[in-house]
């Protein structure tokens, strides 16, 4: 932690990207697997529809699990432990910080892809092992709590692919879009008709 720590406090050139990224992380996972699902219409799409429905609930399992952790460990943050060995890069509340949320989040996101969108998965845990060793670096975690996280968040969406939870999960996606669709189509009719 130390030395990643102290190595981004050196060099700019990375500070400045990776702590962007990591600010944004969130809200890009969250916007990309909305626009998936939305985006995703019809049967030749089911399959990105039902990753991203899978990745959506693991990730909440993997974080549900993760707060209990949380609170039972209660594990001090790099930055509080040592408030003057540690560089911090921007504020962040002093909550206990194992395991790690983006971590839990990102490999449960990035798992649930991995086993139905296999290239796309490889991309997801790049990005998933970015934004972890990002938290390390930026001060906000030690490895154990983003390795804690990463743990968690793969067993959350390797749980949910189970056949008897995947199938249920794949049912439920598919009927959720199916509505969404729907709306969309009386949208475009209710449209075209305005239009006339």
């Amino acid at each position: 932690m130390h030395a990643l720590n102290d190595f981004l406090f050196r060099h700019d050139a990375v500070e400045d990207p990776l702590l962007f990224y990591v600010n944004v992380s969130e809200a890009l996972f969250v916007a990309t697997l909305a626009l998936v699902f939305l985006a995703a219409r019809g049967r030749r799409f089911a399959d990105w529809r039902r990753a991203s429905f899978a990745a959506v609930l693991s990730a909440g399992l993997g974080l549900a699990v993760g707060k209990v952790i949380s609170e039972l460990v209660d594990r001090t943050r790099p930055f509080v432990a040592e408030p003057h060995g540690v560089h911090l890069f921007s504020g962040h509340a002093a909550d206990p910080g194992f395991p790690s949320d983006h971590a839990t989040a990102a490999f449960a996101i990035a798992v649930a892809i991995l086993l139905r969108k296999r290239g796309w998965g490889i991309v997801a845990l790049v990005a998933a092992t970015v934004l972890s060793i990002g938290r390390v670096a930026l001060g906000v975690h030690y490895p154990s709590d983003v390795l804690a996280g990463a743990a968690l968040g793969s067993a959350a969406a390797l749980l949910l692919w189970t056949a008897p939870l995947r199938s249920r999960i794949d049912r439920l996606a598919d009927w959720i879009g199916g509505h969404w669709d729907q709306a969309l189509e009386r949208g475009a009719s209710s449209l075209a008709g305005l239009r006339q």
